[in-house]
């Protein structure tokens, strides 16, 4: 009965991204509350297909994390809330020993009992394979049969050349369509300050560079263009100069340099008002007088200031957003809702997609047929996890959506990442 139903309606599917390195810093109480909250959301949305893409695996240490990453799989593989999922594809990046390949990524698929005819791609075949039963994979070179993987060339950011940042991608059929999935992390904010000095920052192009090296392995001409979703912490930052001025607009600036006669702290004060502080910026150091601004409506008033998918317009698609900035959260339990004051609040964990993938999300309203409504069993939610509890310095973000059933594979990737190289 369920399979005839997917096959009428289409597959549910949910994708999560999620920053995990604050997991491992304290398994015994952000683990669990992550576990759970995380569950919660796969059981409110009933996905057949489930896709969980995770960045800072194992946290900040390297190899005492990887004993650590191993117990979160197993946790996963054997959670009774995931027990009608009778196959699973896990690719763990650990190539730990090896700098300049390791990107502490991890990629978690889950394909619910009733989804029939599920395929994965071999990248090295290039040829789709049925996936059965349930497998753990490591990474620990370069290239796996299944995945796609690779760490950003350490020029891009050659004061972090080491910082494990890079993607990794597989390729899916079910429902008839085919797509890719690519779990991302791209470069961080080094500097308050240096992000400040320019509009766009020096940081947002350095993320700009990361994105078109990413798009353009996805779309080389080695495989077939299909249909992509690339989910993941793109690191995106508000832009910061003009984000001062509409914080600090009834007050001065006073830029205080170190001995390089570089400036290093910033200090925004009202006129009047016995010269208030308003604003103090240091390189990992952001405190403002009113924090709330940036959970008001979500903080939707600030998305104006979100700049960075701009440049991407033509290639990129996002559903609206319509929760708070996911970084960086206290990660004390006690103050789940409260940021801290390291860095400015921003948008940094996101789902995107490709134009011809958006066209899998959200059915055109010239397609609906007249009088068609959108229930709740069909609903597009893009949304955020954990809105109330710690999750860690990063709220996991995701997508549910159901893909549309009985069209074959009809939509060809025509965006310009993959026409234009």
């Amino acid at each position: 009965m369920m399979a005839r139903r997917i096959a009428e309606q289409g597959a549910k599917i949910l994708l999560v991204t999620a920053n995990v390195g604050s997991l491992f810093e304290d398994t015994e109480n952000l683990q669990k509350v992550w576990l759970k909250e995380f569950f919660e959301t796969v059981k409110a949305h009933k996905p057949h297909f489930l896709a969980l893409h995770c960045q800072e695996c194992g946290g900040k240490s390297l190899e005492s994390g990887v004993t650590e990453v191993e117990r979160f799989v197993k946790e996963l593989m054997a959670a009774q809330e995931l027990k009608d999922y009778s196959r699973a594809r896990v690719y763990i990046d650990e190539s730990y020993e090896s700098p300049e390949r390791f990107t502490a990524l991890g990629s978690f698929y889950f394909i619910h009992d009733s989804l029939k005819n599920v395929s994965e791609f071999d990248f090295e075949a290039g040829m789709f394979q049925k996936v059965t039963g349930k497998e753990i994979r490591t990474i620990r070179q370069q290239k796996s049969p299944m995945v796609q993987k690779e760490k950003f060339p350490a020029d891009f950011f050659p004061q972090c050349q080491w910082s494990r940042k890079g993607f990794i991608r597989t390729r899916w059929g079910l429902s008839s369509c085919d797509f890719d999935l690519v779990n991302v992390h791209l470069f961080h904010d080094a500097h308050n300050v240096v992000a400040w000095k320019e509009s766009p920052s020096y940081y947002a192009g350095i993320r700009q560079k990361a994105m078109d090296f990413v798009l353009q392995r996805i779309s080389d001409e080695r495989h077939k263009k299909l249909p992509f979703f690339l989910f993941g912490d793109f690191n995106f930052r508000l832009d910061a100069r003009p984000l001062f001025e509409h914080l600090c607009s009834t007050g001065t600036l006073e830029a205080i340099t170190n001995t390089n006669n570089d400036v290093d702290k910033l200090i925004f004060r009202e006129t009047n008002n016995d010269r208030k502080v308003i604003l103090e910026v240091e390189r990992k150091s952001f405190n403002y007088v009113d924090p709330n601004v940036f959970q008001a409506n979500n903080g939707t008033s600030l998305l104006q200031f979100d700049k960075e998918l701009l440049v991407f317009k033509d290639r990129l698609d996002e559903m609206e957003i319509t929760f708070p900035p996911t970084y960086p959260y206290s990660e004390d339990v006690h103050h789940a809702k409260q940021y801290n004051t390291t860095r400015c609040p921003a948008w940094c964990d996101r789902i995107l997609m490709s134009t011809s993938a958006k066209h899998l999300v959200a059915k055109p309203e010239d397609e609906r047929e007249e009088g068609e409504q959108e229930n709740e069993e069909n609903s597009i939610v893009y949304d955020n996890i954990g809105p109330n509890v710690c999750m860690g310095d990063h709220k996991p973000v995701f997508l549910s959506f159901r893909l549309p059933a009985g069209k074959g594979n009809p939509y060809a990737c025509t965006c310009r990442c993959c026409v234009v190289l």
